[in-house]
Formats: structure tokens, C-alpha cells, sequence
């Protein structure tokens, strides 16, 4: 089923509340002009009874009487469409005008009822295909003879006026609403001519042209909000599509020099004869290789796992304590090579996957290690405040610069760019402590000084 569009609903919408305040609006006028014919009907019937009843009252003797029906036909002459009938006591009928035949259905209403015949309530019916309105009363002569007299008008004519004006009306409410729906999709289209301008441009979007940006000024104020967040959209995609070419060229870069040096060493060794103890030095050179490599695959796949969410930590309570001792055992004689003692103090408890955390751990302790000048010391402290436990890892050495802070997470990325020594890792040491960390409900911070940088992880105790 095709959707409508805005501009089309909008249209239908105008049509329909206009054909219902028309057809109401109709519907009271068709009323009033009703009232209006059945009040000119009462009047006149009225009028026709009064003067009836006037000339009853001048009866006073039967001469009067015999000469009261010619005195009713010349009262009653030159009025279309009006007939008049007057019953005695018996209910025969005295008198009738001549030339019209008397609606039958009252004078037999009134003898069947008499009651509801002398009340004066006018009275509306069908006869013979013809319409009426009617009136009867009981009147008296001027010497008491009781008499009912039955007045009833012809209103046919109001009818077929009532018809055609229900016809005309009809069509008039039916071409406003046509031509209401014409103007409000005029109005409509002309109105949504914005929400079309920003749509072209979306349309016109890219990979290529993520930089640009929605214009906000001039816009209504229903669609800035619609342009401001679809900005905003726009810087995030950006520095996604950014940080996705960095990658790959990383990864590119990453990986191309192990797959050098894999060629070198086996093209040199390719070059001419060798004895056995050259062979494995290759042979040895290349597994180092492989297992950089061998490494950097397993921290990428480590890290889709942690975009993906499936990263799943257990809930077993970890002592960070222990974990912190058991690393330093680990990395004592690296330690001791570069000069670097280590340090711990306080004690913390969270639960959690304790592999994944001694993993985080041991990305933080080595690389501080790393940068640590000779002599100086890496503390780590651990503490609970409340229900958080509180990790830092602290060591001495220069200054990160302020604008490499935030990007020290990003994965590949190095403050110093050129330093591609072996042994310094791929770049996704951080980036793996942060994915470890998240998953467990936590954050990772970092600050730095001309004396120091530290880390610290806030996780739940």
C-alpha cells in the first residue's frame, strides 16, 4: 500500500475539517431556513383562524349563521394553496372551501381525536403526494353552537425549495472541499519548500562530503532542531570515516613492516648457501616476526569483540592486589634491566573477569615501565571509595602533551609517530585497557605533568 505524502495528508486533512465545519454550518442554516418557513406557516394559519374566529363571534342568530359560509368564502378568496373545513358537533362537515380539496388526514385526526384537534398545535403530513401544515380549534357563534374549525396551507412549494437547496448547498461544500484540498496542497507545498531544501542536500551527501554542513539560518524553527542534530550526525560520521581511514592506514603501515623484514631476511638467506646455525638465526628472526604479528591479529580481533559487545566479564570477586603483585613478579626482571623498581600500595576487591582485568593491568604497568627513566619508580595504588574502587597507575617521565590526551585511547596511535621500535607494540595496548574497562561498568582517565603521567580506573566495587 503506498504511503501518502506529507503534503498530500496535510491536503486531506484542510478537505476534511473544511467539508465538516461546511457541512455544520450547513446543517444550522438548513435548520433556520426550515424554522423560518414554519414560522411564516404558523403566522399565516393563525392570522386565517383569527379571522374565522372573529366572525364566529358576530353569529348570533341563524341568519346570520346561513349566511356565515358565503362570508367565510369571501374572507378566504385570493389565498392559493390554503383550505378550510368546519365541522359541527356531530363532526359532519359544515363548511369547506370550495376549489381545493381539504387535507383529509387532519379532519379524521380530529374526529378519531378531538382533544388533540382544539389545542391549536400545528400539525405537518403527507397526503395524496402533497405536503401540509395545519391547524384545528374549537370555536363557538356568538349564541354558543360549538363548532371545529380545521385551516391547513399547501406547502409543497417549500419543499421542492428545501430540496433544491439541499442539492445546491451539497454541491457548494462539495467543490469548497475540492477546492480547499487544491489550495492547501498549494499552501502546503510552498510552505514544506524548507524540509525540500534540506532534503536535496541530504541527498547530495557523501563519504567525500562529510565535512559539509546543513545551513541553520533561515530555517524555521521546527526544522533547526532536525538540522542541528542532523549536524551533529554528520560530525560524528566524519570523525568516524577519519578514524576508520587512520585505521586501515595503520594497520597497513603496522603490518608492512614485519612482511619487510619477513622478505629481507628470507630473500638475504635465498642469496647464496648458509649452514644450519644461519638458517635457524633466520629462522628465529622470522618467528619474532610472526609472533608481532601473531599479536597485533589477536588485539584486533580482541578489540571488534569489545565494538560488537561480546565482551561478556564474569561477576567473581577479582583481588586487584593480588593481580598487581602477581604482575610485578612478572615484569620484575624486565624491571630490573631497564632500571625500574615497583611499587604498590592500598587494596581493592571488584568483581569481575579476572583475566580480562589482569590483562588491562598488564598493558598499564608495561607501559609505564617503558617510559619510565632509568632509576625512577611505577606506583601503583589501589583504593575503595564508597562503592567505586579506584586504580592508579603512576610513573615518572616527560610530559604528554595536552592535545595527544584524548587520543591516547585510539587505537595505532602513538605521540610520537616515528617511534616504530621493536618491542614498542602496535599502538593497541590502551585501546584494549579501555574496551576491558568499559566492560565492566567503568571508565579510564588520564593526566599528565613534567613529572609524571597517570592513569586511573574508576570500576564498581
Amino acid at each position: 500500500m503506498k504511503t501518502l505524502s506529507l503534503t498530500a495528508r496535510i491536503s486531506l486533512l484542510f478537505a476534511v475539517a473544511a467539508s465538516l465545519v461546511l457541512l455544520t454550518t450547513g446543517y444550522f442554516l438548513t435548520q433556520v431556513v426550515e424554522a423560518h418557513f414554519e414560522e411564516g406557516d404558523r403566522h399565516e394559519l393563525n392570522g386565517k383562524l383569527e379571522l374565522i374566529e372573529n366572525l364566529f363571534e358576530h353569529t348570533h342568530s341563524q341568519a346570520d349563521l346561513d349566511l356565515l359560509p358565503q362570508q367565510l368564502d369571501d374572507a378566504l378568496v385570493g389565498h392559493h394553496g390554503l383550505a378550510v373545513a368546519v365541522t359541527d358537533a356531530t363532526g359532519d362537515i359544515w363548511f369547506a372551501t370550495s376549489g381545493a380539496e381539504f387535507p383529509q388526514t387532519l379532519l379524521n385526526d380530529c374526529q378519531a381525536q378531538p382533544a388533540r384537534c382544539t389545542s391549536g398545535a400545528l400539525r405537518q403530513w403527507k397526503q395524496a403526494g402533497l405536503s401540509y401544515r395545519g391547524m384545528a380549534v374549537s370555536m363557538t357563534t356568538g349564541s354558543g353552537k360549538p363548532y371545529t374549525v380545521a385551516v391547513a396551507l399547501d406547502i409543497e412549494h417549500h419543499e421542492l425549495f428545501m430540496n433544491t437547496f439541499r442539492s445546491v448547498l451539497a454541491l457548494a461544500i462539495a467543490l469548497a472541499a475540492l477546492a480547499t484540498a487544491s489550495l492547501g496542497w498549494a499552501v502546503t507545498r510552498w510552505g514544506l519548500s524548507p524540509l525540500r531544501q534540506v532534503t536535496d542536500m541530504v541527498a547530495g551527501m557523501s563519504a567525500e562530503r562529510l565535512s559539509e554542513r546543513l545551513p541553520t539560518t533561515g530555517l524555521p524553527a521546527e526544522l533547526k532542531p532536525l538540522a542541528t542534530a542532523f549536524n551533529a550526525m554528520l560530525a560524528r560520521l566524519d570523525d568516524s570515516f577519519r578514524r576508520l581511514s587512520a585505521f586501515s592506514s595503520d594497520i597497513a603501515h603496522e603490518l608492512r613492516t614485519p612482511i619487510s623484514n619477513l622478505m629481507t631476511q628470507t630473500q638475504v638467506a635465498l642469496s647464496s648457501a648458509r649452514g644450519n646455525d644461519e638458517y635457524k638465526e633466520v629462522l628465529y628472526s622470522s618467528l619474532e616476526e610472526y609472533e608481532r604479528m601473531a599479536q597485533m591479529v589477536g588485539d584486533m580481533l580482541y578489540l571488534a569483540q569489545a565494538d560488537n559487545g561480546l565482551l561478556k566479564p564474569g561477576l567473581k570477586s577479582v583481588s586487584l592486589t593480588n593481580e598487581t603483585k602477581d604482575l610485578f613478579d612478572y615484569f620484575e626482571a624486565w624491571a630490573e634491566e631497564r632500571g625500574v623498581s615497583l611499587a604498590q600500595t592500598g587494596t581493592a576487591t571488584v568483581p569481575g573477569d579476572r583475566l580480562m582485568l589482569r590483562r588491562a593491568l598488564s598493558n598499564l604497568v608495561s607501559n609505564a615501565i617503558r617510559h619510565t627513566p632509568n632509576g625512577q619508580t611505577v606506583r601503583v595504588s589501589l583504593a575503595t571509595h564508597g562503592d567505586k574502587a579506584i586504580v592508579t597507575v603512576e610513573n615518572p617521565g616527560p610530559e604528554i602533551p595536552a592535545e595527544h590526551l584524548p587520543r591516547l585511547f585510539d587505537r595505532f596511535y602513538r605521540v610520537d609517530p616515528s617511534r616504530q621500535r621493536k618491542g614498542d607494540g602496535a599502538g593497541l595496548g590502551l585501546a584494549i585497557v579501555k574496551s576491558i574497562v568499559e566492560a565492566h561498568g567503568g571508565s579510564i582517565a588520564v593526566a599528565s605533568t613534567d613529572q609524571s603521567t597517570r592513569f586511573q580506573l574508576t570500576l564498581p566495587a
